[in-house]
């Protein structure tokens, strides 16, 4: 929250207002109990549980106090704004999101046993063993809280199989089909993969500042540019891809005039020490292959839109992801009849994998292959895979996600 932010919110007595079509309250927290809960127990520690980031032999040390000042607080605090909105219109659906609120659900629903809610999980979720990062208190409070929703969606049915064995795992919980009883409660366990915008994307991709970006590129690109858009996240496995693309150009060095990789990454948690030390070990790969690599740091999402339009092969090699929305929106802009090279462990490979070259994250060989791979692509190839992906985007948008969130919730409720 910023420092505006703080200011709205005292301007409305922490109470909720109207903005634009919606009812919005911004929840201010104790910044020292916000530090704990954001930068230790939700960034790094369920983040690289979930994605499977920690090195065990020697991180993490659990923090107590991070996870009870931190975590527990933030959570509570999130639960009495749920409650004070219920109060106002007490038949709304709640719809909580992500790895941060895990707890706050069991909280709602223990003074407001008629809630009605959803819990929708972005990020991936990781087998029963990683789940022993966290003692048993917490992570048996982290399922539990989870489980006091109606409905719990994931965007994969990969994500969706581990919350389910998982759940029998840490809680002992009846898990029947995509059912979990828990406690004298059913709850619904989907897959519903987000999608995006068709409209939104469209005008951003004929927007006068996207066009001039994009000329910028055209003037400078080589014959052919390999393209990444990040986050600088150690889960989206920048160095492994500059690691691949320095192998391919030393395996077709026919390539290294012809091909460049344009790398567009936003800064990401720099405040997290595990993060600030990723950047600079990006940074240092990069600066090792020259200028086969445009590196380019900084939050300028139409010059990624320029990008994606541009790119001949778009390279996504998470190391674990959610989703991925990366490789949807580029394929949607493309221009240039461009290739997806996509993780095995990027959730949209569940749904785009067959029209993209799939890699392993942790096979910097495989994927130096798979570049060459895509570059050389036949160009019938090429616009075929493009226009499957494509048809599928538009299909499964966004507003189609938002009417299954609607429908699962109202399957419960008809008990259906």
């Amino acid at each position: 929250m910023t420092d505006e932010d703080r200011l709205v919110a005292a301007e409305h007595d922490g109470e909720g207002f109207d903005e634009q079509q919606c009812r919005l309250r911004l929840v201010v927290h104790d910044r020292d109990r916000y530090a704990r809960f954001y930068t230790v127990a939700a960034n790094p520690t369920l983040w690289f549980v979930q994605h499977s980031l920690w090195s065990l032999g020697t991180a993490p040390d659990f923090d107590h106090d991070a996870w009870t000042n931190g975590y527990v607080p933030v959570n509570e605090r999130m639960a009495e704004a749920t409650l004070a909105e219920l109060e106002l219109e007490p038949d709304a659906l709640v719809f909580f999101h992500d790895y941060h609120l895990y707890l706050a659900p069991a909280i709602v629903r223990s003074a407001w046993p008629r809630l009605r809610s959803s819990h929708f999980v972005h990020i991936p979720w990781p087998e029963s063993d990683a789940w022993t990062v966290l003692p048993e208190p917490e992570r048996r409070g982290v399922f539990a809280g989870l489980l006091a929703n109606d409905v719990v969606g994931f965007h994969t049915a990969r994500w969706r199989r581990n919350f389910l064995r998982s759940c029998e795992d840490v809680l002992g919980a009846h898990v029947e089909g995509d059912v979990v009883e828990h406690e004298g409660r059913r709850m619904l366990v989907t897959a519903r993969p987000i999608g995006v915008d068709p409209a939104e994307l469209d005008a951003l991709a004929s927007d006068e500042d996207v066009i001039e970006r994009e000329r910028a590129l055209v003037a400078s690109r080589p014959e052919q540019l390999v393209v990444r858009v990040d986050r600088t996240d150690p889960s989206k496995n920048v160095v492994r891809g500059f690691r691949a693309f320095g192998l391919m150009l030393e395996r077709h060095p026919e390539l290294r005039s012809r091909v460049r990789m344009l790398a567009l990454l936003d800064p990401s948690r720099q405040d997290i020490p595990e993060y600030a030390d990723y950047v600079a070990a990006v940074e240092r790969e990069a600066a090792a292959l020259g200028d086969a690599v445009d590196l380019r740091i900084g939050d300028d999402f139409k010059r990624s839109i320029a990008a994606y339009k541009q790119f001949d092969v778009l390279l996504v090699n998470a190391v674990f992801d959610g989703l991925n929305l990366v490789s949807k929106e580029g394929p949607y802009v493309n221009a240039r009849d461009g290739v997806v090279v996509l993780s095995e462990n990027a959730g949209s490979h569940e749904e785009l994998g067959e029209w993209a070259v799939s890699v392993n994250p942790f096979d910097v060989s495989g994927q130096a292959d798979a570049l060459y791979a895509a570059l050389t692509m036949e160009p019938e190839e090429r616009r075929r895979r493009l226009e499957a992906i494509r048809a599928h985007l538009r299909e499964h948008d966004l507003a189609a996600w938002g009417v299954a969130q609607l429908e699962d919730l109202d399957r419960v409720r008809s008990g259906t």
